[in-house]
């Protein structure tokens, strides 16, 4: 909380910092008598600078001297993001089938060994990859971890009253499911952590709080805990994932610039994991940074920690994204407003006096913070202003008001940047390491595609939300994706989509992509991305609404879930003609908020079944897409419902109190367990 209150404050005082700079900037005036004399052997350098563009341009710290340099040096080229820091491990999107496990041997249902034919797994973004979830089935028992009992305890006034008073409670429920006639609550309180989890084989690991448990479940009456990991306060979880049996974590820790390594990261059965000066990586070139990120790979039989490797960025919008060959870290950043407004001087030399582009021009070399140079342009800019009359003062407001909208529209791209860190899975080392102009929302806007990185970005959006866009052009925000070769160049672009509007949701499928934009209305995209180099827009839709969640249903079918006039809205969009998309079929739900808005693995498909289940705030909704239309075939009115998963032909709605079983071919209650 105390961290979250300062960049709140910093984040204020950068605003009003920004907004009286931007109003001294408005009123510096034209002076016409010093120009040919003060711009003829002028030389301001360009606003670029790539700082990413391959892994010669990276290296690792010699000493925490080094280290402490290199922040010194960061520092000059520091600049103030808006804080959103949403986190979240993101992985590349195919066109994604139901995938069940499955038996060769297979035995009648109520045989007390019996094996189901078909199993849900979380709804993923691509296949093979598990995702952290508050619920996990191996197609016998449903392992659940419900968000309101998560460290929920009564208070009492010291230690031993609660350990007189208190009983055990079982943040992690495991339930008896298959077959369903046998829905049962197994009596155990073995598994008293709760949070999210992921299942391999017989391991169930719990993500709690500040704690990781590794349970084997071989007997899920007794589930006995192997190993645990305990991480330092000051370190947090950005995301985890689950792939060919290892675990792979990413953490970030805030960078303590009075002493920034050696880092105690965690403690693992007892051994602790220290990450040393020399063993974290930084850019060749000063970038803003203030956190260390540490990728590691994890035995989740043993909770052994085989591999890591960290380097610097920024927390700020960071996503972390997996893919089968490697792991992609993202963070977002501002180029030097300095050498934005220093270019913008030089385009515009007609219109101020040499002494002040001179002295700009030796502000920009000084070796001081972004924010000193700043308030020192300001002082600048407010001397110069002294000396201007008022005649002189309203025409140069509005000849630098207009000018200013144009240079930023043309150049925005050149301020917003993500930077982005390539982890090769094999070698679990960085292999590239580039960048792009905006942000990314989310996992979904990125993709690896035959070596191929797809990244869909809004730019002006975050610059918008600090108040640094100035003269009215606040609401020019413009969407563009980029694909980037193996070693991280942009290769090919589609620009300037939806322009004023920011991105809700993206999806890539193989060599197509789907985008939605919105501010008013809901501009749905297909991209045709068979050709990375030239990348192109195929279609364009537009309709009232918008979707945040986009779910493959076919090669040719894309369901959509957002919202339109504040309730919760689905669309079936046909994508079988690319260059004209159509919606085929919507529905309006009486719901003002899905967790599946927000949260795709809330989502669930059942394609042997053609349909889908959401859960919403009054309750749970499952919902047929057979022959292209929408029918609500059973709504359960259960307020606490999280999530839902199949097995066989059975599925087993989930509550924080209560399972509800349903046979999947009349759709009649055959069982429920009060929790």
């Amino acid at each position: 909380m105390q961290i979250f209150q300062k960049q709140i404050n910093k984040k204020i005082e950068i605003i009003i910092i920004l907004i009286t700079f931007l109003i001294a900037f408005l009123f510096i005036i034209f002076s016409i008598k010093n120009l040919k004399d003060s711009f003829s052997n002028l030389e301001l350098k360009p606003f670029h600078k790539n700082f990413f563009s391959t892994t010669k341009q990276i290296k690792k710290f010699s000493s925490e001297e080094d280290f402490k340099a290199y922040l010194q040096a960061s520092r000059s080229e520091e600049t103030y993001n808006n804080f959103s820091n949403r986190g979240g491990l993101v992985m590349p999107a195919r066109m994604e089938t139901e995938k069940t496990m499955s038996s060769p041997s297979m035995m009648q249902e109520g045989s007390t060994a019996a094996i189901p034919k078909r199993v849900s797994k979380t709804n993923v973004q691509v296949l093979e990859i598990d995702e952290p979830d508050i619920v996990k089935t191996n197609g016998r028992e449903i392992y659940f971890s419900p968000e309101s009992s998560w460290g929920v305890v009564p208070f009492f006034n010291n230690r031993d009253e609660l350990a007189r008073s208190m009983p055990k409670i079982q943040l992690t429920k495991v339930i008896n499911a298959f077959p369903p006639a046998n829905l049962s609550f197994i009596a155990s309180d073995s598994i008293i952590e709760g949070g999210t989890l992921l299942l391999n084989k017989n391991m169930l690991v719990v993500f709690s709080n500040q704690m990781i448990f590794g349970y084997d479940i071989l007997n899920p009456k007794s589930p006995e805990k192997k190993w645990e990991i305990k991480q330092e306060d000051n370190v947090s979880i950005v995301d985890s994932r689950l792939y060919k049996d290892k675990i792979y974590l990413v953490t970030k820790t805030q960078i303590d610039k009075s002493r920034p390594c050696a880092i105690k990261l965690l403690t693992a059965e007892k051994m602790p994991l220290e990450i040393k000066c020399l063993d974290i990586y930084h850019p060749v070139l000063p970038v803003p940074v203030d956190t260390t990120f540490v990728a590691m790979a994890i035995d989740p039989n043993s909770g052994k920690i085989e591999k890591n490797v960290s380097f610097v960025g920024s927390a700020d919008d960071s996503i972390i994204y997996m893919s089968e060959n490697g792991i992609y870290i993202t963070y977002s950043y501002n180029e030097s407003e300095i050498q934005f407004f220093s270019a913008f001087l030089k385009e515009n030399q007609d219109i101020f006096p040499g002494w002040l582009i001179e002295k700009l021009k030796k502000l920009e070399n000084y070796d001081i913070g972004q924010q000193s140079k700043i308030v020192e342009f300001q002082s600048l800019l407010e001397k110069y202003q002294k000396s201007l009359n008022n005649d002189e003062r309203m025409k140069i407001e509005n000849e630098l008001s207009n000018r200013m909208v144009n240079y930023y529209k043309n150049h925005q791209r050149e301020l917003e940047k993500t930077g982005i860190v390539k982890i090769d899975l094999e070698k679990f080392d960085i292999n590239a390491i580039g960048n792009v102009p905006g942000h990314p929302l989310n996992q979904f806007a990125l993709d690896e595609y035959k070596n191929n990185l797809r990244i869909a970005v809004t730019i002006g959006e975050r610059n918008r939300q600090s108040g640094f866009i100035p003269g009215g052009g606040g609401q020019e925000t413009v969407n563009d994706v980029y694909v980037l070769s193996e070693d991280l160049k942009i290769i090919g672009a589609v620009k300037d989509l939806g322009i004023t509007e920011r991105i809700y949701s993206a999806r890539f499928i193989e060599d197509r992509g789907y985008l939605v934009t919105f501010r008013q209305t809901d501009p749905f995209y297909v991209l045709d991305l068979s050709s990375p180099e030239k990348p192109e827009l195929k279609g364009e839709l537009k309709i009232p609404g918008y979707s945040s969640y986009l779910h493959p249903i076919s090669s040719d079918i894309i369901l959509g879930i957002g919202k339109e006039n504040q309730q919760v809205k689905l669309s079936l969009f046909d994508v079988a003609l690319p260059e004209n998309p159509k919606e085929i079929d919507k529905y309006i739900l009486d719901e003002y908020w899905s967790e599946a808005l927000d949260n795709h693995r809330a989502f669930l498909l059942d394609k042997k079944y053609n349909i889908f289940f959401l859960p919403g705030s009054k309750g749970g909704y499952i919902f047929s897409y057979e022959n292209n239309k929408f029918k609500l075939v059973k709504a359960i009115s259960q307020a606490l419902v999280k999530r839902a998963l199949f097995i066989n032909d059975y599925l087993y709605i989930i509550g924080d109190d209560k399972i509800i079983v349903l046979n999947e071919i009349d759709w009649e209650k055959v069982n429920e367990l009060d929790l």
